[in-house]
């Protein structure tokens, strides 16, 4: 997720720290918002921080406004309560976000990559989203070829609840590869035919990203409790 254009010592310990960051610039794209604030849309909106801790959340804040992507607000404290803290995207926060969103390699199509990354698809190049939209299915439909090969070749030593989840791991992808397919060909003829985007609110069914842990995510974010 991190290109060349990020300095070495402005990396993020691991990979989670850095989806966790890109989660934070994005949803700080928006508008300026509380810890709290914040972390109810990691964990609500974001399937994979469903269980994120402030313990967490804190120490990544701090590692942004050390090194300058964000800033934050101490608002004065109101009949004893502690002060709250608001969290503001710079203008190179903004920069980096966007750093990131055109980064399109093999790591944006992993299950939890790409499920943060469908979210900010708004704010994502055509031709970026395609690229991951493509890398993706072709990930997914390898997952279905090996899944299908080990049930052809083990089948007989399975027992009903082993094939029953095989069955249902199988299908779960099929369904994927096939909900890659109509966002493929949506971008792609939207592409021929520019207009409203691919998929917007005023379809009928907002197309929510689906990750094999059953979590999902929206195209679409916004600044409103």
């Amino acid at each position: 997720m991190y290109g060349a254009r990020v300095p070495k010592t402005n990396r993020p310990p691991s990979r989670r720290a850095a989806l966790l960051e890109f989660a934070v610039l994005g949803l700080l794209h928006d508008g300026p918002l509380h810890g709290y604030e914040l972390r109810k849309r990691l964990t609500t909106v974001l399937g994979i921080f469903r269980a994120l801790s402030y313990g967490s959340l804190y120490p990544a804040l701090k590692r942004l406004v050390d090194v300058g992507w964000i800033h934050e607000t101490q608002e004065p404290a109101v009949s004893g309560k502690r002060p709250r803290i608001t969290y503001e995207l710079t203008a190179d926060g903004k920069e980096h976000f966007q750093d990131l969103v055109a980064a399109s390699g093999p790591d944006a199509w992993d299950d939890d990559d790409f499920g943060v990354r469908f979210a900010f698809f708004a704010r994502t190049e055509a031709q970026v989203r395609l690229h991951i939209l493509e890398g993706r299915r072709s990930r997914v439909e390898e997952r279905l070829a090996n899944i299908r090969d080990t049930s052809a070749r083990n089948r007989e030593r399975m027992d009903g609840y082993t094939l029953a989840l095989q069955q249902h791991g199988e299908d779960a992808a099929e369904r994927e590869v096939r909900w890659l397919e109509e966002l493929i060909v949506a971008e792609r003829r939207a592409a021929l035919d520019p207009g409203p985007t691919a998929y917007d609110d005023s379809t009928s069914a907002t197309p929510r990203a689906t990750t094999p842990n059953g979590t999902t995510t929206s195209t679409t974010t916004n600044n409103k409790e």
